[in-house]
């Protein structure tokens, strides 16, 4: 049994009792269930269903474990003999769910 959803436009593969990094969600606190409505695909049986663009009545069930940040990220550019170097980082913010059922 697994699905396919969309989480801040990316499209993520999930199973149940599974725990996944996905985009920062700040409107979930930790330790709170929400549910997941955009549910692109769902293979309960052996015949999958998929939605145009969505599968009705179709819904993931999710629990907020944590948010935190990625390892360090660095940018660098350069154009040759311009003298011209600039050097960035940052850190990439995101959420760990579980999740704990789905219902398609």
């Amino acid at each position: 049994m697994y699905a396919i959803v969309e989480l801040k436009g990316q499209q993520v593969k999930v199973q149940k009792n599974e725990v996944l990094k996905v985009p920062f969600l700040e409107e979930h606190e930790i330790g709170k269930e929400f549910e997941i409505k955009n549910v692109l695909l769902v293979k309960v049986s052996k015949v999958p269903k998929i939605g145009k663009p969505k599968v009705k009545n179709a819904k993931v069930i999710a629990e907020v474990l944590s948010h935190g940040k990625d390892k360090k990220i660095i940018v660098f550019k350069k154009k040759r003999r311009k003298g011209y170097k600039r050097k960035q980082g940052h850190r990439q913010q995101f959420t760990e769910i579980k999740i704990t059922d789905i219902k398609g």
